[in-house]
């Protein structure tokens, strides 16, 4: 499926360069709540909970997308204010997972609800695709990346471009300043096609749309 995955002008350069995207820790996440969408006023819950979470973050983390590029409030929060870039892939349907959005916290399951024994799947499941309804407008979808199969290099991971994850579209902040040259320039030498947009904001809608003067198909 295609998703996209907004970032700043500098680091998308570098993603399309290196030809791989730099893989989120949940320290680096901006709701607090990630992994904790659990109704936790039980002591012990949150003890379970939070040592989960902890162990996930020492094993796993998560490359984010979300379902369309045309929301100017995505661009606002996550591409420099409408200065950065867009990049749309296509995901394996495999690998991608849909954030549910829930007005209500979720309750604490454990396996044969034994509350000595570890959290349930379906729980766990749950937590890994909960989010606060009013995060909806993100429309997020997310793939989880095992650390140990991650490129890393100065404390940070990286996933590569590959079969699972195949950059398909190059979409152009509408006060980005980076030539569209300089980024035809970059994807000339990748395998598949690569389209290229400038992007502009909408003079009916509220939203970011193709500025039909600039587009680029290599």
């Amino acid at each position: 499926m295609r998703l996209y995955h907004l970032t700043s002008a500098n680091y998308a350069l570098s993603n399309i360069a290196l030809c791989q995207l730099k893989i989120a820790r949940l320290d680096d996440l901006n709701d607090p709540f990630e992994l904790l969408a659990a109704e936790l006023s039980d002591r012990e819950f949150r003890k379970a909970t939070r040592s989960w979470k902890n162990d996930f973050h020492r094993r796993i983390g998560l490359l984010c997308f979300s379902e369309n590029w045309k929301n100017p409030v995505l661009w606002s929060h996550y591409a420099e204010k409408h200065k950065g870039i867009c990049l749309g892939f296509d995901v394996s349907d495999e690998f991608a997972t849909s954030v549910i959005y829930k007005k209500n916290r979720v309750q604490v399951h454990f396996e044969n609800d034994d509350s000595n024994k570890d959290l349930s799947i379906e729980f766990v499941n749950e937590l890994l695709r909960t989010k606060y309804v009013h995060w909806s407008y993100e429309k997020e979808w997310r793939m989880f990346v095992s650390l140990d199969e991650a490129t890393k290099e100065k404390g940070l991971y990286f996933y590569p471009f590959d079969k699972f994850l195949k950059l398909k579209e190059v979409i152009v902040g509408p006060l980005c300043e980076t030539p569209i040259e300089q980024i035809e320039k970059l994807t000339s030498e990748m395998k598949d096609s690569i389209r290229i947009i400038k992007a502009r904001l909408g003079f009916k809608r509220f939203e970011v749309v193709i500025d039909q003067r600039y587009e680029l198909s290599r």
